[in-house]
């Protein structure tokens, strides 16, 4: 059971409902597990039964729904259950490729408008009727398309817009690629939280002779866009930070963008230290083999790479070289998008799992509690470099 806050006295804002879309079932059950153990053991600890507590303590808080599909491809949302009055958590993985449905006889891998179209579906299905909605989408929809340079589209922008305007009154997503769209719905609450202490906790487990000192160890983003994200993790562990950034050839366009001329490296020397590569996603992984490359060359002793989604667009083959190749120590990455089997396969790997973390966010704002230790858990990242350091 988590630490005994403040919120625990206080009356929730509704009766808890979870409604787990298909493709985050898993990472849904894991979340349920853990509050149903939590939940148990405090009432009986802490509070006498009450009306107010009504429906407090439960066998499972998943909310049974789904999103059948016609033969003509078009689908519905179809909640099973009242969720009248319900403090509503609806999660969804947008890049949960595993999911099909058939049309005209032919297979369709879900993506992620499918699974976008879902969860509207689901929210239009609840009719008004829950006290609040809270949408949990690990992995922001359209997240790469927030910005917009010319005509084009603002898609990132456009959808959170919509599920507001569908009567969504929180959205929390995990390293939001530019966390800046949120200003396309300034009255709602949006949270993108970072996953640097699963990160630490899954860094520390797979390489427990780590030294985090700055004298043996160094964070590096491997551009100038994750910056941010490098310099909160460095200072995390009171470690340097160094940054590569991409020299294009500005007078050259091959394939609609500029060439890249060179990585270029800024930062302390990395001779002799462990490094940690740190961003928000793995697509291809160029980008990331690139950067482990380059550090090798400038004699840094192991790499390890940190992403919050690793997407695997092109395989894993380029990542299992790497490793043989000695370019690469672990990639450490999280369960808040789907995860092939054959992942967990690799030596390699390791799973920074989010599920306990999700379950304390959504017990916090269920009893609408402040969750700012959570986004900033500088307290348990320094409890976890003691005992890393003890041991």
């Amino acid at each position: 059971m988590p630490l005994q806050e403040d919120y625990v006295a206080t009356v929730p804002v509704g009766k808890l409902g979870i409604i787990a879309l298909d493709s985050c079932k898993q990472l849904g059950q894991k979340i349920n597990d853990y509050l149903v153990s939590w939940r148990t053991a405090r009432i009986r600890e802490a509070h006498t039964p009450t009306v107010l507590f009504d429906g407090y303590e439960r066998d499972s808080y998943l909310v049974d729904a789904k999103c059948p599909r016609f033969g003509s491809g078009e689908s519905m949302g179809l909640i099973k259950q009242s969720v009248r009055g319900d403090d509503l958590y609806i999660l969804v993985d947008v890049c949960n490729y595993s999911l099909t449905y058939s049309l005209r006889g032919q297979i369709n891998h879900m993506s992620p408008d499918d699974h976008y179209q879902d969860l509207k579906r689901v929210i239009a299905a609840a009719g008004g009727k829950a006290h609040r909605i809270t949408v949990i989408m690990p992995y922001l929809y359209e997240s790469r398309q927030d910005k917009r340079h010319s005509r084009e589209s603002l898609d990132c922008a456009v959808a959170l817009q919509e599920l507001t305007n569908m009567g969504v009154e929180s959205i929390i997503t995990f390293d939001a690629h530019n966390p800046s769209v949120q200003n396309a719905i300034p009255l709602k609450t949006f949270e993108t939280v970072p996953p640097t202490y699963q990160f630490i906790k899954a860094l520390l487990r797979s390489a427990p002779d780590l030294i985090v000192d700055p004298a043996h160890l160094m964070i590096i983003s491997p551009d100038e866009g994750g910056t941010g994200r490098a310099v909160y993790f460095a200072n995390s562990l009171g470690v340097d930070v160094g940054m590569f950034y991409k020299r294009r050839d500005y007078t050259t366009i091959v394939d609609g963008r500029n060439p890249i001329v060179a990585h270029e490296f800024l930062g302390a020397d990395v001779e002799g230290k462990d490094v940690v590569i740190i961003d928000d996603m793995i697509s291809s992984g160029d980008s990331m083999i690139k950067t482990a490359k380059e550090l090798k060359k400038r004699k840094a002793n192991r790499v390890f790479i940190c992403s919050s989604f690793g997407l695997f667009t092109n395989g894993l083959s380029k990542f299992d070289q790497a490793y043989e190749e000695g370019l690469i120590e672990r990639v450490i990455t999280t369960n808040l998008i789907y995860q092939p089997e054959e992942l967990f396969q690799k030596p390699y790997y390791e799973n920074a799992d989010m599920s306990k973390y999700i379950a304390l966010l959504i017990d916090a704002l269920n009893h609408d509690a402040s969750i700012s230790e959570y986004l900033t858990p500088t307290s348990r990242i320094q409890n976890l470099l003691k005992k890393h350091g003890k041991n």
